[in-house]
């Protein structure tokens, strides 16, 4: 390839991509459904440390000066980690969501640690969460086994006032469209974090088919993982380029239907900035360098959000 045909395709490509940031930013920003709004409707925007190697202080601080609202981590089960945690959300007055899961040679054994994991994240008396998602269960238990682990979340949300969600992801409950509306139908507690970019892959289509199951899903929706999946995979590897667009304004298209829904009755609405590092993040052969940079991307997401949300 010679350097003019290299100079060509960078050209091109760098074109391509501005109109498409110009494309997202418009969209974010107009052609909205009608978002009637009651007073008390609040937006929160999270963002992961999953992936950051620095510690609490220096990630709060890195989040806090972009503008996200609060942070989503794995509850700690370090007791050191948990002071370094909580000391940092002080210090940057930053909003906490906590993540709980665990995992058991048996479904009995995983209850039992998934028990002592939200007991832990909901009833310290440190810094009360905005919400728990949890990743509960497994695909393969019974209807009843997994069952158990939503009716134990709902008591313990009933007795501590805290929203406790069950997250639409691979290999836990809610891994299917068609499995969760049958948990919704039968669980009338069940309320959920909308990961739905694991359904895209799992269903290998953007629920076209699915339509039904993707409506009660939104309606039981409290929070929002907002990472764009496609057909192959739960994560584009970069949702600024323009073979992507299809799948980005499909997922805002979902979200707006939840938003609409907490504006008219006036709750909060939280989301969280979710692209991930590798292997959840392409990266290139041999080298494992990423394609692209996941800051930068949730930087870019929360920034999507905020113009339409706000």
């Amino acid at each position: 390839m010679n350097q003019n045909r290299r100079n060509f395709i960078k050209t091109t490509a760098s074109g391509s991509a501005a109109l498409l940031l110009s494309s997202l930013e418009s969209f974010a920003a107009s052609n909205q459904p009608d978002f009637s709004s009651n007073k008390n409707y609040e937006l929160k925007i999270f963002n992961t440390d999953w992936g950051f190697e620095g510690s609490r202080d220096a990630f709060c601080a890195k989040i806090k000066a972009a503008g996200y609202d609060g942070l989503e981590t794995s509850w700690p089960d370090d007791a050191k980690d948990r002071e370094h945690l909580f000391a940092a959300l002080k210090k940057h007055n930053l909003d906490v969501g906590f993540l709980c899961g665990a995992w058991g040679n048996t479904a009995g054994e995983h209850l039992s640690n998934f028990k002592k994991s939200v007991d832990a994240a909901a009833k310290q008396s440190i810094q009360r969460p905005l919400y728990i998602n949890c990743h509960s269960a497994r695909d393969h238990y019974s209807f009843e086994e997994n069952k158990k682990f939503i009716d134990y979340t709902s008591a313990v949300s009933k007795e501590t006032g805290i929203k406790i969600l069950h997250e639409t992801h691979r290999s836990r409950i809610l891994f299917a469209a068609h499995i969760t509306k049958q948990f919704i139908q039968k669980i009338p507690d069940l309320r959920l974090t909308l990961d739905i970019s694991h359904w895209c892959n799992v269903h290998e289509s953007l629920l076209g088919d699915q339509e039904e199951a993707v409506a009660v899903a939104l309606e039981r929706t409290d929070h929002i993982h907002a990472r764009i999946g496609y057909e192959e995979g739960p994560q584009v590897n970069d949702p600024r380029a323009p073979e992507w667009e299809y799948a980005v304004k499909k997922h805002f298209e979902w979200w707006d239907i939840v938003v609409a829904q907490k504006k008219k009755s006036g709750e909060r609405m939280t989301f969280l900035t979710e692209f991930g590092p590798p292997m959840y993040m392409q990266t290139l052969p041999y080298t494992l360098q990423t394609v692209s940079d996941q800051w930068a991307i949730n930087v870019h997401m929360l920034q999507l959000l905020r113009k339409r949300y706000s």
